[in-house]
């Protein structure tokens, strides 16, 4: 899967270029109409008008609820997780009555294999023809058995340029430097931040040892009163706000809020030791109690024109060809949406390992936040 990461730019079409951004476009009646009844419940099977969504924050298009209620008389109630972690805690149990839900490329993998996702009906999602084809079989879920590709996207540091003596290239600057001493937001999520610690240390995010996660984890707990905050999926806020002026967050993320009018002191950089690549997918959960409608949604989700308008709003890498088709040069050549150099030449994505592994990097982390 790692080597992969090129030819998703290659499928793309993506170059780099300057940043600027185009206004949002909402998604035509007629056709979001269309998508919907392309997906509609075979045999006429019934469903009360509802769908409970379970996804990221700041993770949808501005109208992209409302135009499939309109479409199918479906109201979406949406709740929000801040990590995988969270996400899989949630429903671990049992589904607490979740239509759809919102994992990324290595928990698909966990979810699928401890039997807590659906298989889904590819005959209920037409608009599955316009994806890019290097999504259309991906190591973590062959054949696209349990999930439909949302976005994919990169950790990086976002940054304040005011504030910093030069551009933070190394992942040094935030895990194990106190040279922005109480500056600085780390990641709540333990896989990922584990692994970004391996990789500052010169190892791939993949095939972690214990013996690397303990390394990590003290490097972490020396870095610890540097650290003002373990963030909950809302870096790119904090340092907006100017509450941290170094973060560890998605390029997505941080395009957001370069957007806005207080964001033009603010870039994203991938480190040049490398980071990590996720793939954040649509699946539908074992027990979702309107598994129909599910399908419905995500169709829907994967229609061109709603396709385009949710990346309007996110502003993340879309695998949705047809979109990316109706997007401005300026998201197609948006050097933080789709970064390069030498640090994206050596990401990775990364891979779930057992339970035992992800159980090692949770223990890890609860060290480092109790120390």
């Amino acid at each position: 899967m790692n080597a992969s990461r090129r030819s998703l730019l290659q499928a793309l079409g993506v170059a780099a270029a300057g940043l600027s951004f185009g206004g949002l476009e909402g998604c035509k009646k007629e056709e979001a109409k269309e998508s919907a009844a392309g997906s509609a419940p075979a045999g006429g099977a019934s469903e009360e008008p509802k769908l409970n969504f379970y996804n990221w924050d700041t993770y949808i298009g501005k109208t992209t609820l409302e135009d499939f209620k309109k479409a199918s008389g479906v109201e979406v109630h949406m709740d929000l997780f801040s990590t995988n972690d969270e996400l899989f805690a949630k429903l671990k149990a049992g589904n607490p009555g979740y239509d759809v839900i919102v994992p990324s490329n290595e928990f698909v993998t966990q979810m699928a294999g401890a039997g807590m996702l659906m298989e889904l009906d590819h005959s209920k999602i037409p608009n599955m023809k316009n994806l890019a084809p290097d999504f259309l079989d991906p190591g973590f879920d062959p054949g696209r058995k349990y999930s439909m590709p949302y976005t994919w996207l990169v950790l990086g540091i976002g940054y304040r340029k005011s504030k910093v003596e030069s551009v933070p290239d190394s992942w040094k600057w935030v895990l194990d430097s106190d040279k922005y001493k109480g500056r600085i937001g780390l990641l709540s999520e333990s896989a990922d931040l584990i692994r970004l610690g391996a990789k500052y240390l010169g190892h791939s995010v993949v095939g972690v040892t214990p013996d690397i996660v303990t390394q990590v984890e003290a490097m972490l707990i020396k870095q610890k009163p540097n650290v003002k905050v373990f963030h909950e999926d809302n870096g790119q806020d904090l340092l907006l706000a100017g509450d941290i002026d170094l973060v560890i967050e998605y390029n997505g993320d941080i395009a957001q809020v370069m957007r806005d009018k207080e964001g033009t002191d603010i870039d994203f950089v991938v480190p040049r030791e490398g980071s990590l690549i996720n793939s954040d997918c649509l699946c539908i959960p074992t027990g979702a109690p309107r598994p129909n409608n599910a399908h419905a949604f995500i169709n829907f989700i994967l229609d061109a024109n709603t396709g385009k308008g949710i990346t309007e709003t996110i502003l993340y890498p879309t695998p949705n060809a047809a979109a990316r088709d109706l997007m401005p040069e300026s998201y197609k050549t948006n050097p933080v949406i789709f970064p390069s150099g030498e640090g994206f030449a050596k990401s990775e994505y990364g891979k779930f390992e057992g339970a035992e592994k992800q159980q090692l990097f949770e223990e890890a982390m609860t060290k480092i936040k109790a120390a």
